[in-house]
């Protein structure tokens, strides 16, 4: 018996069995039955994603050859993410009883400085064009997980993508998205070649269900394929294989095309900052709940919020206060809102001075010096970052900037002049996860985009998750390259959208400034759980700031009040 599931909401995983009765009421009926796989379960957003690996599980491949060619899959939909944008997966190896943190997100490229995008009368990078581009990382990642973790050959995993490439029935929510952001669209030339392929008539862009063809992202993708075979014709092996594509992607002609046609059209992408980037292999991160270890990447994500509120909620008997009881819901939003704001202050890319103070934000007893800061009759609407280093006895660098922020100065209600991606950035983040902000962090977009701030700020991309019946499991949350995606020269790549994470000003997140060969802070998420050293749970979710929101209360729902995933997904939950 086999499972594959699509569903646009939170994406799970259940490894081992929860509960051993039915969930009590209120929340014991489900609109979906939960879903059971003995040999493996393949599962992502979108039906064509998770199909793909559903035959990579048919034909003998392992989770990691089926989260590929899922990934790959959802890329070339241009839905809602595309090849340029990023990956970031948690991965558990059953042969080293490991878990395994791959960081596939781009940097900012050379000459990316806050002085550029000041001198520009910038407030922060743009939303979207060759200017809002990091580095691609979805194909890096891709290929770095298939060659250390995956059985199948790149040719293989690639084949249901670059069937779709050369042409599929587009569906309505891509050719709506098309047609939403035309004329945007229309101003990059190579975008408006991939996505009008009717110019002149009333409606130029792919109508639904029409056969849409990418030509220039399908001989991509064969130009890696031929990478791999003309090193497996002299004797490398599969691995080595693989590598070689990768090779020629980020320093060969594809290369070559993507900085060509990045700075084209004003972007900044030179050869050497893609050759110098790498995919990175990571010790992730985590914490233990009532004996779940808890796994989250490290602090370029806001994976580690979900630890800390954890942390958080660990000292309170949160099931006498009876599941979302008015006295709960306060609790789980005092712990987030303390949790936050930590994240909003400390957490950026690791590998840049001055280092974050991550293992002490995560300790225990940090935690339970914070919870003192709740007022259990009252919401705090100025909730503060703490301070980890005088809590470890050391010298906070950005002490003067500590004292002087606050939710409140930093993130003042939107004039009708200022847009929701305005707004969604004045904590130092993108808050706007894959939805394609139509409008720069100026405040120059239209009535539409502040009026639709709260659905774009639910919006995301998607997730992916994989297990198999060998105990591999992978739960991935890749994201940039939505619409409106500017494509890079003939490569068919749409260029990711994570510069607009960065800041300018360090007063709103000190760690968190822009720098060339700099990772952005980003919101994406992925999870996998351990309980009694064994697989528990594979989970994670899109929508920028609400992933760990929801994330959380998942988590609670099933480890605290029983419930099964199918009731943890469909159960109530709140987002601040």
């Amino acid at each position: 018996m086999h499972a594959i599931w699509f569903r646009l909401g939170l994406i799970v995983l259940l490894i081992a069995r929860v509960c051993s009765g039915a969930a009590p009421e209120p929340y014991s009926s489900t609109h979906k039955p939960v879903l059971h796989g003995r040999h493996w379960v393949a599962i992502t957003g979108k039906p064509l994603g998770a199909t793909a690996g559903a035959r990579m599980f048919e034909r003998g491949g392992n989770a990691v050859d089926a989260a590929c060619a899922m990934l790959a899959v959802v890329c070339t939909m241009y839905d809602e993410l595309s090849w340029g944008g990023e990956t970031q997966a948690l991965i558990y190896n059953p042969i080293a009883n490991k878990i395994v943190g791959i960081n596939a997100l781009g940097v900012a490229p050379g000459g990316a400085t806050p002085d550029f995008f000041k001198a520009k009368k910038l407030k922060y990078p743009p939303a979207d064009g060759p200017l809002a581009a990091v580095t691609p990382g979805t194909p890096g990642g891709l290929l770095v997980m298939l060659a250390e973790f995956g059985t199948f050959s790149l040719k293989e995993v690639l084949a249901p993508a670059m069937q779709m490439a050369a042409g599929y029935p587009i569906e309505a929510e891509a050719a709506a998205k098309i047609e939403r952001y035309k004329e945007k669209l229309k101003k990059w030339p190579y975008s408006k070649q991939v996505f009008f392929p009717h110019p002149g008539e009333e409606r130029e862009g792919p109508r639904p269900g029409e056969i849409w063809r990418q030509p220039d992202l399908l001989a991509t993708l064969e130009k890696l394929v031929e990478a791999e075979a003309r090193a497996l014709d002299a004797g490398k092996d599969r691995k080595q294989a693989i590598y070689a594509a990768y090779a020629r992607f980020y320093t060969g002609d594809i290369a070559e095309e993507y900085c060509r046609g990045s700075r084209e059209l004003g972007g900044l992408h030179t050869v050497s900052d893609l050759a110098n980037w790498k995919v990175k292999l990571e010790e992730p991160l985590m914490t233990t709940y009532k004996g779940i270890e808890v796994y989250k990447l490290n602090c370029w994500t806001q994976g580690p919020v979900m630890l800390q509120a954890l942390n958080l909620l660990e000292n309170l008997d949160l099931v006498s206060m009876g599941y979302d009881s008015a006295r709960y819901i306060h609790a789980l939003y005092e712990a987030m809102n303390l949790a936050y704001a930590d994240r909003d202050f400390c957490y950026a890319d690791p590998d840049f001075p001055p280092e974050e103070p991550i293992h002490t934000l995560l300790s225990k007893e940090y935690a339970k010096e914070r919870l003192k800061l709740i007022d259990w009759k009252r919401n705090n609407t100025d909730i503060r970052p703490g301070d980890p280093y005088a809590f470890a006895g050391k010298q906070n660098p950005f002490l003067n900037l500590l004292t002087n922020w606050s939710n409140m100065r930093t993130s003042p209600p939107p004039s009708s002049s200022e847009t929701g991606t305005a707004r969604a950035r004045l904590h130092g983040s993108a808050a706007l996860e894959g939805q394609g902000a139509g409008s720069g962090p100026s405040g120059t977009g239209d009535l539409e985009d502040h009026e639709d701030f709260d659905a774009r700020f639910r919006a995301g991309t998607t997730s992916i998750q994989a297990a198999d019946d060998k105990g591999w499991a992978i739960s991935v949350t890749p994201s940039g390259g939505w619409q409106p995606a500017c494509i890079a020269g003939h490569t068919g790549i749409g260029m990711s959208q994570r510069m607009q994470s960065f800041v300018l000003d360090e007063a709103e997140n000190p760690f968190n400034v822009l720098a060339p060969g700099k990772r952005p802070r980003v919101t994406l998420t992925p999870t996998l759980a351990l309980k009694q050293g064994k697989l528990y749970l594979c989970f994670s979710v899109q929508g920028g700031d609400t992933q760990d929101q929801n994330l959380l209360q998942f988590f609670l729902n099933i480890v605290e009040f029983g419930m099964t995933v199918q009731e943890a997904c469909e159960a109530a939950n709140i987002t601040s």
